[in-house]
C-alpha cells in the first residue's frame, strides 16, 4: 500500500479551511449548547495546529528562511494571543451573547490575520527555501504532533523546543484525558 503523504503546507492549509468552516458555523449558530459545542471543537483544532506548528513548523522556519528568526518570533507571537483568546473563550457562558460574540469575533480577526501571513509570507518562503523532501518530512511531524499535542489552551506553556516538545506530549494526554470523561469533542 502506497503511503500518502503531503506537503507541510499541504496539512496546515487543509487546517486552515477547516479552521475557517468552523468560525462559520460558530458565527451562525445561536444555540448557546451548539455554540459550546463548536467553541470547543474550534479550541481543540487551534491548539493541535499551533503546537504543531511550535513544535516543527518554524525551528525549520528558523533554519531554512532567511531572517527565520524574526519570521517565527512573530507566529509566535500571534499563536501567544490566541491561545489567551482561546483561554478567555473556554471559561466564558456562550449564553450571555454579547461578551461570547465579541470574544468570537476578536479570535476569528486574530486567526485570519495569522492565517493571510502564514499563507502569503511564511509558506512561500518555505517553499522556496525547503526542500520538497523537507516539506513532506515536516508534514510527517506535524502529523504526528498534532495526534498527541494538547486540545485545551496552556498559555503559559512553552512554545519553543526543546521544552514544548518534552511537555507537549504529556498536557496532552492529560487533556485528552479530560475530553474523555467530559464529552467534550466528540463531535
Amino acid at each position: 500500500m502506497a503511503e500518502n503523504r503531503r506537503s507541510v503546507i499541504e496539512i496546515l492549509t487543509q487546517d486552515h479551511r477547516e479552521v475557517e468552516d468552523m468560525f462559520t458555523q460558530l458565527t451562525a449558530e445561536t444555540d448557546p449548547e451548539k455554540r459550546r459545542r463548536i467553541a470547543d471543537d474550534v479550541t481543540i483544532e487551534l491548539v493541535r495546529h499551533a503546537i504543531a506548528e511550535e513544535m516543527h513548523l518554524y525551528p525549520a522556519v528558523r533554519r531554512h528562511v532567511p531572517d527565520g528568526d524574526a519570521i517565527a518570533d512573530k507566529e509566535l507571537s500571534d499563536h501567544a494571543e490566541i491561545e489567551r483568546v482561546l483561554k478567555e473563550l473556554e471559561k466564558m457562558d456562550t449564553a450571555t451573547g454579547a461578551d461570547f460574540d465579541t470574544l468570537v469575533r476578536r479570535l476569528v480577526e486574530d486567526v485570519t490575520s495569522h492565517v493571510r501571513d502564514e499563507e502569503s509570507n511564511l509558506f512561500p518562503a518555505l517553499a522556496r527555501h525547503a526542500t520538497p523532501d523537507d516539506l513532506l518530512e515536516l508534514g510527517k511531524k506535524v502529523e504526528s504532533a498534532k495526534a498527541k499535542a494538547p486540545t485545551r489552551p496552556h498559555p503559559s506553556a512553552p512554545d519553543r523546543p526543546p521544552l514544548n516538545k518534552l511537555l507537549a506530549p504529556g498536557a496532552g494526554l492529560v487533556d485528552r484525558v479530560r475530553d474523555r470523561l467530559s464529552g467534550r469533542g466528540r463531535h
